[in-house]
């Protein structure tokens, strides 16, 4: 045994072993700062990625989610505690939804949370055009399981958040000096291809995703 392991390490130690070159040239580094070229390039990534995206004032929002909603057939949603938007959210759904506050511990509703609930509502702490994904922040008003569990995530973002790239937002937001505990990067519904090769929607989270972006926030 020891000769076969002796003859790994000596075959490793005599390897020609190169860095890896510091600068990956398959990042996508796009670095448009035009506002309209990276609203445009997220909005194609998402629905590429069998995401529905709606762009609209936030005037409109309320509205636009009680017709979404309805069309959808919605009936018991998740939100968080607070948020930008936890007040428009809450009038919206008291006319066409069961609206479920995440008030408890996850361990009291975890039936509930995985079995009866139709959709999870969340904000965006941002989004990222060069791979057109929405950056959460998940924090004790909106558990990350919102847009994890159910099978609709609805995710609201404001324009106004968006960046070229991560490292862009990075650097924009001082992240060095406080790094976020928890970070989700969602590019699109759930989606897998583990069984037999054939790409199913919702094996693993929401099998839905509606982005409303809201254009003059």
């Amino acid at each position: 045994m020891s000769t076969a392991r002796n003859a790994i390490l000596n075959r490793l130690r005599q390897a020609e072993i190169k860095p890896l070159p510091v600068n990956n040239p398959d990042y996508p580094v796009w670095d448009n700062t035009d506002r309209s070229a990276m609203l445009t390039r997220l909005t194609e990534l998402l629905q590429q990625n069998h995401a529905e995206v709606l762009r609209l004032n936030r005037g409109e929002l309320i509205a636009t989610l009680k017709t979404r909603i309805e069309q959808m057939g919605l009936k018991r949603i998740a939100t968080g505690t607070g948020g930008d938007f936890h007040a428009e959210l809450t009038e919206a759904l008291a006319d066409c939804a069961e609206q479920r506050p995440f008030d408890q511990s996850l361990e009291q509703w975890k039936d509930e949370l995985f079995n009866r609930v139709d959709a999870g509502i969340t904000d965006c702490h941002g989004a990222i055009a060069a791979t057109g994904s929405l950056v959460l922040w998940p924090g004790p008003a909106e558990p990350r399981t919102l847009s994890l569990v159910p099978p609709c995530h609805i995710a609201i973002l404001k324009a106004s958040t968006l960046h070229a790239n991560l490292p862009a937002m990075m650097a924009d937001q001082h992240w060095a000096g406080a790094m976020p505990t928890n970070l989700l990067l969602i590019s699109g519904p759930s989606k897998t291809a583990d069984i037999q090769q054939t790409l199913a929607y919702g094996a693993h989270g929401p099998r839905q995703l509606l982005v409303l972006i809201l254009e003059d926030a």
